[in-house]
């Protein structure tokens, strides 16, 4: 291929010429690498046939590429979507498209590219600025992006949109040779540095990654102007030079040298560290690095999900405080995992620890994944830690930033896989496939044969491309060495395992480790074998006591994989009352048929319900069966939990049916109606940790929620714990509500003893005259300029 091999011999010449400073681990690119798994392999073929073309359909149906044909002069009409970075979901995807004819021509999908970059290029202004919502007068979204070019930089999103063009620019040249987007990326990075700088507007932008896609440029080029102005913008990041800084949200609230707390909005958090380790690394900046190792341990020691998730918090998309890591409203947005997996990459690169790698696996096979489905058109914007049966996949979203990310991420895995310096090469993922790596001594193919992440086997064939000395690290996972996971946030219960064994050529070797790696240096022959055998017993995983919701709770992980229990599985369809005893014996079992083939946990745990009588508990022993995390929610809509009770006093018994939980539940409208009649009682009326209802966004209406009994009865009490999220949205205590019962054909008034309460905090009840009736209804007047929600809706 020689167009291929022109474009990256221009990025050679460019990262040469330069004489820059860079990484001390080089990542062996994604094109010499090519995965044949059982594990990533089929979502990486999925991505291309499916997902790709789906996302650009997707982009095709609602208008975010006619913005760009229409800001061209191509195409008349008006401009659509209601966010200004709208523009990027193009973006993402041509890149993930461009990764993908990387490794697989495709002359259709090339020729679709073309005809999309030329639309691109017509939406670009003369002087190089481009931001079609901008170009297009959308003055209904002004409210982003100012009256002004650059006046609103905290919410326009003006050079994030120039980050994704950066970078998708770079990789169209890198698959395709053609010089036609990355024009325009030059063009528009020329105009963003003629106006920001030391001289002229100093200003950082609201939502990080133009840092990352500059350096891309730097890279691409030779030309260090890209360099010095990701830099700038990383530099001017909290320092208030004649303006208002963003705050937290956005990581302007302190210079990012001085940073030591994960906050804020948790992609732009993982952007902004990657760029940091990119500028760190070229610019030899230590202050950077102690910055970016600081926030490291800050993430992995009180933040990050045992999934390798971040951002706890709905609202602002956000990392919360200090162990606050919620399961069943655990945010863990899918482009914060894909920014956590390009920050511990960047990690490793700088210094050769394989605790990043252990972070970076965690977070790909677990946070990342369970984003997309297996058929790659349906994704999950937030990946919760526990359902009860209110999450699925979506085909789509009016923010769509997450398909996007996903269409480019994932065909950019296997360059995530192996890294050399020098004559040292580092093994840091596994993966059945092969790789070709330029030594310094020639060329080395290097063929991986494993099952992992299901078998612990690895084989390692090399085959110089003559006899030569150089060192091979092979990564020694953390899990197999008795670590849940850096920062000792997550440990196993049990002491001791099996230890890992190395040998070459059949001899065994002392495990020499260096961070984490294990080094074999040697001189090397064609066929030469190295084999780790990683033992892969079922562990329990326990959380620092500081996480609330964990406290006596376990987890289930076997090698990387993160396990979870659906309701699909079990009898009645739950889950979440079950306790697994510290005795309890679990094996894995090969599931060739199941979710496209896994391995499985079973087990016998303690099914805890509420007892006929009053604060009585029965118990029952109950096999489970544990599905790996990142493919659950493919089998329809139930219970799910990565955390089980490991001790009595985290059960959580199922309780007793009652007449409201028994009967046919229909609502006007809303979001998550089944948790009206669950029996779960909240702990405040902004408890977001037990399942609510809502009617947002509708305001200002009156709706009902009606309750059909199978048989008439006999009714003269009910309860309504109101859902209320003050300070953080906008659902609000009802305005008034009333109570209506079904006779015959009509529903009337009931008779109340007293008011129809609206208090929060509580159940606010009503007794009334005795009525029998086979249905009950509420009207609920919602507050003018807001909505409202129900908790628990009980019946007497």
């Amino acid at each position: 291929m020689r167009w291929m091999a022109a474009a990256l011999t221009v990025f050679a010449a460019a990262g040469s010429a330069s004489g820059a400073a860079d990484y001390p681990l080089q990542p062996v690119p994604f094109t010499a690498v090519r995965f044949a798994d059982e594990f990533f392999a089929p979502r990486l073929e999925t991505n291309r046939r499916v997902t790709i073309p789906y996302a650009f359909a997707k982009c095709e149906e609602t208008g975010r590429i006619d913005n760009f044909a229409i800001a061209g002069g191509l195409l008349e009409g008006e401009h659509r979507g209601d966010f200004p970075f709208d523009d990027t979901d193009p973006y993402k995807i041509l890149e993930g498209a461009s990764y993908s004819l990387s490794v697989r021509r495709d002359p259709d999908l090339e020729q679709y590219l073309d005809g999309l970059i030329e639309k691109i290029a017509a939406a670009q202004e003369d002087d190089g600025y481009l931001y079609t919502c901008r170009t297009n007068g959308a003055t209904r979204l002004e409210r982003w992006f100012g009256p002004e070019r650059w006046s609103r930089l905290s919410g326009s999103h003006e050079l994030y949109n120039a980050g994704h063009l950066y970078e998708a620019a770079v990789a169209h040249f890198r698959a395709t040779g053609k010089r036609s987007l990355l024009e325009v990326a030059l063009k528009n990075a020329d105009l963003v540095a003629r106006t920001f700088g030391e001289e002229g507007l100093r200003a950082p932008p609201g939502h990080q990654v133009i840092e990352m896609g500059l350096v891309k440029l730097f890279r691409a080029t030779g030309d260090e102007k890209y360099l010095k102005l990701a830099k700038f913008f990383l530099d001017e990041r909290g320092r208030a030079r004649g303006r208002e800084l963003y705050g937290a949200y956005s990581q302007d609230h302190l210079p990012v040298v001085e940073q030591e707390e994960a906050v804020g909005h948790a992609v732009r958090a993982t952007y902004l560290y990657a760029g940091m380790a990119d500028v760190a690394a070229l610019c030899g900046d230590q202050e950077y690095v102690r910055a970016i190792d600081r926030l490291f341990e800050n993430v992995v020691g009180r933040k990050l999900y045992v999934t390798g998730g971040v951002g706890a918090r709905g609202d602002g998309e956000a990392f919360g405080e200090d162990y606050e890591l919620p399961n069943l409203t655990a945010y863990c947005e899918t482009c914060a995992a894909i920014g956590n997996a390009m920050w511990n990459h960047r990690m490793v690169l700088l210094h050769a620890d394989a605790k990043y790698a252990d972070v970076l696996e965690r977070v790909l096979m677990n946070g990342v994944l369970s984003g997309v489905s297996l058929g790659g058109d349906a994704f999950f914007y937030d990946n919760p830690l526990e359902s009860r049966g209110q999450h699925q996949r979506s085909p789509w979203f009016g923010c769509a930033c997450c398909p996007g990310n996903v269409a480019r991420f994932i065909p950019s895995i296997p360059g995530y896989a192996y890294a050399q310096r020098g004559d040292e090469l580092f093994v840091i993922l596994f993966a059945a496939g092969e790789a070709r790596v330029e030594m310094g001594q020639g060329a080395l193919l290097v063929r991986q044969e494993t099952r992992y992440p299901w078998d612990g086997d690895v084989r390692l064939v090399l085959e110089p491309e003559r006899e030569a000395e150089f060192t091979v690290y092979v990564r020694v996972p953390g899990w197999a060495r008795g670590e849940a996971l850096p920062g000792g946030l997550y440990r196993f219960a049990e002491a001791g395992a099996p230890s890992p064994e190395l040998s070459v050529n059949g001899a065994p070797c002392a495990l020499e480790l260096e961070g984490g790696f294990a080094r074999v240096r040697r001189v090397w022959q064609k066929g030469d074998v190295i084999e780790l055998e990683l033992p892969m017993p079922v562990r329990r995983v326990l959380c620092d006591e500081k996480v609330r919701e964990n406290q006596g709770r376990v987890a289930l992980q076997r090698g990387p994989i993160v396990y979870c229990l659906e309701g699909a599985d079990h009898a009645g369809g739950r889950v979440l009352n079950l306790l697994v005893p510290d005795d309890a014996e679990l094996s894995a079992e090969p599931r060739a048929d199941l979710l496209g083939g896994v391995t499985v946990v079973r087990g016998r745990g303690i099914a805890f319900a509420q007892g006929e009588a009053e604060g009585t508990v029965e118990e029952a022993e109950q096999e489970f069966l544990a599905v790996p995390y990142c493919v659950w929610a493919h089998r329809g809509p139930g219970e799910m939990t990565v955390w089980l009770a490991g001790e009595r006093r985290a059960a959580r018994p199922l309780p007793r049916p009652t007449l409201a939980s028994a009967a046919r539940l229909t609502t006007s409208g809303g979001t998550n109606p089944g948790a009206i009649n669950d029996r779960l009682e909240p702990a405040s009326s902004g408890d977001h940790e037990v399942p609510f209802f809502h009617w947002w966004p509708r305001k200002g209406t009156v709706e009902t929620v009606e309750l059909e009994f199978a048989q008439a009865e006999s009714v003269s009490r009910a309860s309504v714990y109101w859902f209320d999220d003050t300070g953080r949205g906008e659902c609000r205590v009802p305005a008034s509500w009333s109570l209506l019962y079904r006779d015959g054909d009509a529903w009337k008034p009931v008779a109340a003893a007293g008011p129809f309460g609206v208090d929060k905090d509580r159940f606010n009840r009503v007794a009334f005259e005795p009525v029998l009736t086979t249905g009950l209804r509420l009207e609920v007047r919602l507050p003018e300029g807001f909505s409202a929600g129900i908790h628990e809706w009980t019946v007497e």
